[in-house]
């Protein structure tokens, strides 16, 4: 979101506002488009990127794919205290978190070529457990 709103000059809540998804999901794979260009990145990005299928075809074309998996819990504790996530205002977080999981889940599995669970895990845990499958596997 961070390169999003760098590239593009506004906010992710002004394009959810004006644009809506659909004007962020453009903006996003035409940064998406971009970044894959280039040689030796670590490309972290929005769990909904995978809801597009030229995304996903991007993603799993160039190099290697991590799909960190959450808990719904998890997701839930996380984003509790958020107020910066344009999908979750003015709704049940837990609900729409479930559907996001449940209309995701098969995308995220279709291009990642390893599914690493992160729960109980810091952040230091799962980056190591990273750095391993790319020495192991490339």
């Amino acid at each position: 979101d961070a390169t999003i709103e760098g590239k593009t000059g506004v906010t992710i809540d002004w394009i959810f506002d004006i644009e809506g998804e659909v004007g962020f999901r453009k903006r996003e794979t035409m940064v998406l488009k971009e970044l894959v260009s280039s040689n030796s990145i670590v490309l972290a990005t929005g769990g909904g990127i995978v809801t597009e299928p030229e995304n996903r075809e991007l993603l799993a074309s160039r190099g290697t794919v991590f799909y960190l998996h959450t808990p719904l819990e998890t997701q839930i504790s996380r984003t509790s205290k958020d107020k910066d996530r344009p999908l979750l205002k003015g709704q049940d977080p837990a609900k729409v978190l479930a559907d996001l999981q449940e209309s995701r889940q098969a995308f995220y599995q279709e291009v990642s070529d390893h599914i690493i669970n992160t729960e109980n895990k810091s952040g230091s845990d799962v980056a190591n457990e990273i750095v391993k499958l790319v020495k192991n596997y490339g």
